[in-house]
């Protein structure tokens, strides 16, 4: 469950950029406050801040110490897709722990990292890294 400023534009742009589908969400009434976003497989959870919680006013921007890494089986075609419409973290490439992958910011300022596992015969080595 990750927290937003507004889930109203969270929906959109995982809907519209992201090809997620909004599964649920509370109220219905068009001011959501919570809502489930699903994409293959995948479900990422996005509420309101909690106006209750004292460190909420102290953060105004998307605070996580990581990221959220998904897992595809087309990395290179969901690239394609969004690189001209999101931040770019960093751009694809292949790695030699055996993942092809790249990074990008949501609209609240999240990490998110996509990738897909490298066959052996894939693999760069250290210095051939993309």
């Amino acid at each position: 469950m990750l927290e937003t400023n507004d889930v109203g534009q969270t929906i959109r742009f995982y809907e519209n950029v992201l090809g997620f589908s909004c599964s649920g969400k509370f109220p219905d009434d068009g001011h959501p406050t919570w809502a489930s976003l699903c994409r293959d497989g995948i479900e990422i959870m996005f509420s309101a801040r909690n106006e209750h919680r004292a460190e909420t006013a102290a953060f105004a921007q998307a605070v996580l110490t990581g990221s959220l890494y998904l897992k595809t089986d087309d990395v290179d075609a969901l690239w394609e897709q969004i690189k001209d419409k999101v931040t770019i973290e960093y751009p694809i490439e292949s790695f030699a722990y055996g993942m092809r992958e790249f990074a990008m910011r949501d609209c609240n300022g999240y990490l998110l990292q996509f990738g897909q596992e490298l066959s052996e015969t894939e693999v760069p080595a250290d210095d051939d890294a993309e």
